[in-house]
This record gives structure tokens, sequence and C-alpha cells, in this order.
């Protein structure tokens, strides 16, 4: 009887630590996913910054390029320049 117990206590804890063992499974498979979309939003937006730099250095190297065409001094294209950024 006292043997039964015992054998029903350690069926009844080995159940626990299984089920223990899945929720910890499932927990720290969520808390990579988290991580991973987290680094893949950060690695997004820096990839769109520097996108985003390159592109405005070509236009204004453009628009220079333009009012130098166009005949205006160095002075005119500061001021011109100046005013766009304002």
């Amino acid at each position: 009887m006292a043997s039964e117990v015992l054998i029903s206590i350690s069926k009844d804890e080995i159940e626990q630590a299984r089920l223990r063992s899945e929720l910890k499974y499932e927990l720290d498979l969520q808390s990579n996913m988290v991580y991973a979309k987290r680094q893949g939003l950060q690695e997004g937006r820096e990839e769109g910054r520097k996108e985003g730099r390159k592109e405005g250095e070509a236009r204004a190297r453009q628009e220079i390029l333009d009012l130098l065409k166009s005949g205006k001094s160095p002075e005119e294209i500061i001021r011109n320049l100046s005013a766009n950024e304002a």
C-alpha cells in the first residue's frame, strides 16, 4: 500500500516536471520570436535611415548641380539651400 502511494506520487512529480518543461519550452520559443522581431525591426530602421541619407545626399547634389547649370552664384545657391532646410 505505501509503495503504491509512493509510486503514485513519483508519477505525479514526473508529470509535473514534464509539464513545467513543456511550458518553459513554449515560453522560451515565444521570447525568442519577440526578440527576433525586435532585432529585425531595428535592422530595418537602420537600413532605412542609411538609404534615406543616401537619397537625401543624392538629391542635394542634383539640386546644387541644377542651380549651377542655371547660372546661380555660389551665394545664391547657399541661400537657396538654406531656405530649403528651414
